[in-house]
């Protein structure tokens, strides 16, 4: 081997080396966003109006971020609102379910900071899955 080849590889395991410490850096940064992410609280607030509702299940802030607990309201007096504390990346998400949806024309909104992330208006919005949004700390 003469010098000039080993000066090459030199070079090349010094890069190798200097990218690999680079790469952990940067996963390190990103694994240390995700968890802020998931400890960083917002509040959104679920708005439902419209007729003949008989129920509302929505996500209230228990549970996992990817596994939120479903709240459920019976029997809701419309229009309906209620503002909830999420955690990091827990989607916002509301569902008005009405079982006689020939005549229930019913709108969902989740409102973050005064703005409308996300509304729906349907008959029931049970076949529609309501408003799920993307949570707004993850953009």
């Amino acid at each position: 081997m003469n010098s000039t080849t080993r000066t090459v590889r030199a070079a090349v395991g010094a890069l190798a080396a200097a990218g690999l410490a680079l790469g952990l850096t940067a996963c390190s940064e990103t694994v240390d966003q995700v968890d802020k992410a998931v400890n960083e609280t917002y509040e959104v607030t679920y708005e439902v109006t419209g007729d003949g509702v008989d129920t509302i299940d929505y996500h209230g802030g228990g549970g996992k971020a990817m596994e939120p607990k479903i709240e459920t309201v019976e029997q809701p007096t419309l229009p309906w609102k209620k503002t909830v504390t999420l955690r990091g990346i827990m989607p916002p998400a509301v569902m008005p379910i009405a079982v006689d949806i020939t005549g229930a024309e019913v709108t969902c909104k989740i409102i973050y900071k005064g703005e409308v992330i996300k509304q729906e208006t349907g008959a029931g919005l049970a076949t529609a899955g309501g408003c799920v949004a993307v949570s707004p700390i993850a953009d």
